[in-house]
């Protein structure tokens, strides 16, 4: 109780510390976003020499511990203080301290994302229970997002645990009740399942994939059904804009696929800072408020 009426007492100490939390986590996130994949792409092939009666193929250890960061080029092994977020960046110019190969500056990126969005749902939030999961959600999400941009992939080693912890938050009504929560996860699934369905009837192919529909999901467990019909149309706009803009700077065609799920992903976030503020503009500028 006395740490929770400091923290009340000193916004700017909280801040702050949600801030290096960001920053911390943002650097464990690149982990994730780099890992996670290669680790699912050695249980398929383990898989699949098992379907095929084929010995397992030999694999180097991998997971989110294991082995230690190193550079993809040289091999070496990053320090303790080659791995302080932005500041060993910056201190090491975006390169490889060993071979000077350079480092991609989306490292930068997601620590200083992650940083700015746990400020911004802190001070959104307080001090309270809606901070702490908002957080876990947020990050949840930008790690989704990373992924898919990289391999058109929503790992359901993210989704789903997510999807059921949403559900068990909401038995004690931290964003929504357990009704609308329940409901919301039934509708987010089906309503992108019914579109692929269609689309896929109407032209023969394949608008999107079953992540998409798991996200969605995901996300109508933790804010409700209530929240979806703001989560599908902020997607859509923020897809066909930026899609459309990705085409035509990277001059690709119209056939080239592109992921929905960083936009199922900003926009569900959107909905859980500001989802009652836009849901009560929509109803405005519509005259069903």
């Amino acid at each position: 109780m006395e740490t929770i009426t400091f923290l009340n007492d000193h916004p700017m100490s909280f801040l702050g510390s949600i801030f290096l939390l960001g920053l911390t986590i943002g650097s464990f996130l690149n982990v994730v976003i780099y890992r996670l994949p290669l680790m699912m792409e050695n249980y398929w092939q383990q898989q699949y020499a098992e379907l095929q009666g084929n010995p397992l193929p030999e694999l180097k250890q991998l997971n989110l511990c294991l082995p230690r960061s190193h550079c993809p080029r040289c091999n070496h092994v990053i320090q303790i203080w080659e791995n302080i977020p932005i500041l060993s960046y910056l201190l090491l110019k975006g390169r490889c301290n060993h071979c000077g190969s350079p480092i991609s500056p989306r490292y930068l990126l997601v620590e200083i994302l992650t940083a700015i969005f746990s400020v911004a749902i802190a001070w959104r939030f307080g001090v309270s229970w809606q901070t702490i999961a908002a957080l876990v959600l947020s990050y949840a999400l930008i790690a989704l997002t990373f992924i898919d941009l990289d391999h058109q992939l929503l790992p359901d080693s993210i989704t789903l645990p997510f999807l059921w912890l949403g559900l068990t938050l909401n038995l004690f009504n931290l964003f929504t009740d357990i009704r609308a929560s329940v409901i919301g996860a039934i509708a987010g699934y089906l309503s992108l399942w019914l579109v692929y369905h269609v689309f896929r009837i109407l032209t023969h192919k394949e608008g999107m994939g079953y992540g998409d529909f798991k996200l969605l999901a995901l996300l109508g467990a933790w804010l409700g059904w209530i929240m979806l019909p703001a989560i599908i149309l902020l997607s859509s706009l923020v897809g066909a804009v930026l899609g459309t803009l990705w085409l035509y700077l990277s001059h690709q065609s119209k056939e080239s696929p592109l992921p929905f799920g960083p936009y199922l992903a900003a926009a569900g976030w959107l909905a859980l800072m500001w989802g009652r503020d836009i849901n009560q503009f929509y109803l405005s500028i519509t005259g069903l408020g």
